[in-house]
């Protein structure tokens, strides 16, 4: 004969049974403990022991002076992706060729774009952005045709991100290269600190783009192990260093694309001592610097800088506009190295879009604007996380990302992340592929999606069949499923 079960323990099987069925999702507030008493006919302590048991099975939360919610499905997973190790010798990258077809497949009309990290339309400052535009124009016509193959810095703009980065630190003006793209600026900063040849240490797994850049400049990349939540090991970075195995660091140190991990600020300024004392040189890639989640905007690197050895690079592409182009480095010691490689290059970047970020920037709309994308894309990150808990074989993780809109998640070993890729974008949906974020093809069971897109029955709908996909690569099911709607 079964034993009979408390009235707590049935009111937190018929609240499970809710969740379960999506009355209650990820992140809804469940009804206050006086209403369920009043509902159910229970006492408070009744209820209280109820919404106890359900914390315990890490279906609900509480939130201080703000009640119980249903938590994402994602923090009750058991291991995040597992940290990497590193090569033992140095690698030519050989990436461009697989990241070419897969880029230009995940452009197709047809998929459901969860590939290319672009900020969405719908949380940029379109209208602002517009009136600023008209303003500069207004205020300086001869903005528009100005143009100079040797002053590439507009003193506006210039001055805005000097002011911005006393909230960390100070930078000198001088050592400021304005560029055409924060990924303009890091080729820049690899062409002055290091040649053909020479071997760059990267995070692994880290931004593919920055591995093409290694590989189109003919130098080699030593992966430095990196924790999924605190970033690039230290340890092994120290290891390199005294083998004399690296003459630069590329490194995304908050938010870390793909794994959206902080590196805890010890660790930042160990690796600027660290370079200080083997004088060689880091490029910093703080493009998602504002998107971080943390309470106070992170540090970077170069704050602990004191012998100009970080070259840090960004924009405010991903707050603002992608379309303005105007990116920028503080180079430290190598700034008069990549100045001169900008003129020779590409020339000076747009003065009109530099005065228009400045106007941009100068006041509160900045700011304004990086608070909201925090709070959306944080939401939008769980949201994400929730589905492919929902839809992917149980054996799956995912990060925890601490900025930034994208999302990493580990599949079953037997995952073919770049055949996965294939099937999926015949089925509608569009990812990037693990190997593309390795020097060395590794994680070939990974891959990466675009959180940033407003949530829809579109992306359910990809997410599920992007998930019925991994479980019939991981043999849990059968091939064959529609295009996602």
């Amino acid at each position: 004969m079964p034993t009979p079960i408390n009235l707590y323990e049935q009111l937190a099987n018929e609240l499970d049974a809710l969740i379960a069925q999506r009355v209650f999702a990820p992140g809804d507030k469940l009804p206050s403990i006086r209403h369920l008493a009043q509902q159910k006919r229970l006492s408070v302590s009744t209820v209280l022991q109820a919404l106890r048991l359900m914390e315990d099975r890490g279906l609900i939360e509480a939130r201080p002076q703000a009640g119980y919610y249903v938590r994402h499905r994602a923090r009750m997973l058991a291991a995040l992706p597992t940290e990497a190790q590193p090569l033992k010798e140095p690698a030519y990258v050989g990436i461009n060729n697989t990241l070419m077809r897969v880029l230009k497949a995940n452009e197709s009309p047809q998929v459901v774009h969860l590939g290319s990290a672009w900020p969405p339309d719908e949380l940029l400052p379109m209208r602002r952005v517009q009136k600023a535009v008209a303003a500069a124009a207004r205020r300086d016509p001869a903005l528009l045709s100005k143009v100079s193959c040797y002053e590439t810095n507009e003193p506006a703009f210039t001055r805005q991100v000097v002011r911005r980065a006393l909230d960390w630190g100070q930078i000198d003006s001088a050592e400021i290269v304005v560029t055409s793209s924060c990924t303009e600026a890091i080729s820049l900063c690899l062409r002055a600190v290091a040649k053909p040849g020479d071997t760059i240490a990267i995070e692994s797994a880290t931004y593919f783009v920055l591995l093409q850049l290694i590989e189109s400049l003919g130098m080699k990349a030593l992966e430095i192990p990196t924790h999924p939540k605190t970033g690039a090991s230290i340890d092994a970075l120290e290891l390199a260093l005294n083998a004399g195995l690296v003459q630069a660091c590329l490194f995304i140190p908050n938010a870390n694309n793909p794994l959206g991990c902080i590196m805890p600020e010890e660790n930042k300024r160990r690796v600027a001592a660290l370079l200080a004392q083997h004088d060689v040189p880091l490029i910093e890639d703080d493009v998602y610097g504002d998107l971080c989640f943390t309470p106070e905007r992170p540090w970077p690197i170069k704050a602990y800088d004191t012998s100009g050895h970080v070259l840090l690079c960004s924009s405010f592409s991903k707050a603002v506009t992608p379309a303005s182009r105007v990116g920028y480095v503080a180079a430290g010691r190598w700034a008069q190295e990549v100045a001169l490689l900008k003129m020779v290059s590409s020339g000076s970047t747009s003065q009109f879009f530099q005065a228009v970020l400045a106007d941009f920037l100068n006041g509160s709309s900045y700011d304004i604007q990086v608070r909201k994308m925090r709070r959306v894309l944080a939401q939008r990150i769980a949201r994400m996380s929730d589905a492919v808990c929902a839809h992917f074989p149980a054996a799956c993780s995912v990060s925890e990302p601490q900025g930034g809109f994208v999302l990493w998640v580990q599949m079953p070993e037997q995952v073919d992340a770049l055949a996965l890729h294939l099937e999926a974008v015949e089925q509608g949906v569009a990812f990037v592929p693990g190997p593309l974020f390795s020097a060395s093809g590794k994680f070939g069971n990974y891959l990466r999606l675009n959180c940033g897109n407003a949530w829809s029955d579109e992306i359910e709908r990809a997410i599920a069949r992007l998930g019925q996909l991994v479980h019939s690569h991981a043999g849990e099911g059968p091939r064959s499923v529609g295009r996602a709607a």
